[in-house]
């Protein structure tokens, strides 16, 4: 069953969300050569402790981190570990707390130093995706219209969607109704209304979007051992079309 919020939930929502945004602006400038994920993690979990925040990951089915960070081939719940980053990687960061009552929940992909091109092309491509997703998220339009522009962005850029992870509804629980496929057909799936929000997330592979879930349980793999990348925004949909809530003052 998907959920309407009403504007003082979404507001609520907003909040939640701007601290996450927030949190992500500040661990990206700590990412350069030499830096390893544990601390990240560290640094995330903190943060949010220091915003009356609770990690919105950690504990969540099993997951024993705060933080989601994903390196060059992991495509997402990567691990945090002691391994320092090096020139040329790229990292996947997911991040999401559980602020009065409301959940947050966003992504993103950075350079590590500097990256070829085609890792960085991947990465433009990917959040390009993102957007152009959103901007079908409007009233009167149909779910999979979303998942239609995301897959056809990838794949004219000559990558390839991963299926098995998708998009989700957010609110009071990290993940609601309904489910945001990054594929498909258009016009298909239920009609959007205002007051829906949605956690809309690409993740695109530089090559084939076969992936595999390591022994841990979580980290999950392209197949072929080439990139992934990934970004999320958190979104309502209002009567004006979408509103990105994970954006710290205004900015995406």
């Amino acid at each position: 069953m998907v959920v309407l919020k009403s504007p003082s939930e979404i507001e609520k929502i907003r909040q939640s969300n701007a601290i996450v945004a927030e949190i992500l602006e500040i661990l990206q400038r700590e990412i350069k050569p030499g830096t390893d994920t544990l601390t990240l993690d560290r640094i995330s979990e903190q943060l949010a402790h220091e915003k009356n925040a609770r990690p919105a990951f950690k504990g969540y089915r099993g997951f024993p981190f705060s933080l989601c960070a994903s390196v060059n081939q992991q495509v997402v719940h990567g691990f945090p570990s002691k391994q320092p980053l090096k020139e040329g990687d790229i990292l996947s960061m997911d991040f999401g707390i559980l602020y009065q009552g409301y959940y947050g929940d966003a992504a993103v992909t950075v350079p590590v130093g500097r990256i070829s091109e085609v890792a960085q092309r991947l990465i433009t491509t990917t959040k390009e995706a993102l957007f152009l997703g959103i901007e079908q998220a409007v009233p009167g339009q149909r779910l999979s219209d979303i998942s239609h522009a995301v897959q056809r962005h990838a794949e004219r850029a000559g990558f390839s969607v991963v299926r098995k992870f998708v998009g989700h509804g957010i609110g009071k629980a990290l993940h609601e109704d309904p489910h945001v496929p990054n594929y498909g057909k258009p016009g298909m799936g239920i009609r959007l209304k205002p007051g829906m929000v949605l956690a809309i997330e690409p993740m695109i592979n530089e090559g084939s979007y076969d992936v595999e879930t390591l022994e841990d349980g979580w980290t999950t793999v392209t197949k072929d051992g080439r990139l992934s990348a990934h970004f999320e925004h958190t979104i309502a949909i209002t009567e004006q079309g979408p509103i990105i809530l994970s954006t710290r003052n205004g900015s995406v």
